[in-house]
């Protein structure tokens, strides 16, 4: 059946149509959780090319960075090295009327981290072990946790690859990293279905989301957001612009004669 869904790929039209409603609903949901200084988080995992980035910008590209603050770290620095293993991300956990979303998360140490020996078996088993408290304190301390894993097929990550390989605006999302997670496919594999077993747990489970129809994928996620988290639309007064004051009227153009302004080329 998923198969099948993702031969019928959704045609741009009915994507937009339906991501438009879909960003209206986030926009009340991010007045929801301003006024009532909500603390979420959102986590989102998957192999290489499972249409992360993709699905966060559809989330976040009409609301405020204010509110939706996205959190895409890079490899720990020596000095983030020594540190607890969660201390990064915490520093960066939200604060009252904030949604914040990892591009990848804490589950690095099951995942990547694992599968290319940067941590050894040792050290991902006690995180599997300890990962469930630490979200269980994280859930208790008034947070609301959703975890998201974006699940590509063999063949359409490879296809992703390939054109990424040809397109000069997509390379950059290609590095060695990511040409090795292609080639361990199956080692990815058994990490993931590790990571779950251990960490889907009642007070914070996984939710899989198919992704080889990214559209699809984009629409599914956002709706089972607005449907985890409690909201409802916060009443506003009507904004109506004020007068303009002509108090000190001038030109105020001729102060920008001599000025360096860009060549206009289009």
């Amino acid at each position: 059946m998923a198969n099948e869904r993702a031969a019928e790929r959704m045609k741009r039209k009915d994507y937009e149509k339906e991501l438009e409603k879909l960003q209206v609903e986030l926009c009340h949901l991010q007045d929801f959780v301003r006024e009532t200084k909500l603390r979420v988080i959102v986590l989102f995992e998957g192999r290489d090319a499972a249409g992360k980035g993709g699905t966060i910008k559809a989330i976040t590209e009409k609301v405020s960075p204010r509110v939706f603050r996205v959190v895409a770290l890079p490899a720990p620095s020596d000095r983030e090295k020594t540190q607890l293993f969660f201390q990064r991300y915490m520093e960066r956990f939200p604060a009252g009327g904030e949604i914040v979303i990892f591009d990848r998360s804490w589950y690095n140490r099951a995942g990547v981290e694992y599968v290319m020996g940067f941590s050894p078996p040792a050290e991902r088993d006690r995180f599997l072990a300890l990962c469930p408290q630490m979200e269980q304190y994280v859930i208790d301390g008034g947070i609301i946790l959703i975890k998201i894993w974006l699940e590509v097929g063999m063949d359409e990550q490879e296809r992703r690859f390939k054109a990424r390989i040809d397109d000069p605006v997509r390379q950059w999302k290609l590095s060695p990293m990511d040409l090795e997670s292609y080639r361990r496919w199956y080692d990815y594999s058994k990490a993931r279905d590790v990571m779950l077993k251990k960490t889907s747990t009642k007070h914070a489970p996984w939710y899989i989301i198919r992704s080889d129809d990214k559209r699809r994928a984009r629409l599914n996620c956002i709706a089972h957001l607005l449907s985890a988290i409690p909201y409802k639309r916060i009443k506003k007064n009507k904004i109506k612009l004020p007068k303009r004051s002509n108090k000190g009227r001038y030109n105020d153009q001729v102060g920008l004669k001599g000025m360096n302004f860009v060549t206009e080329r289009y």
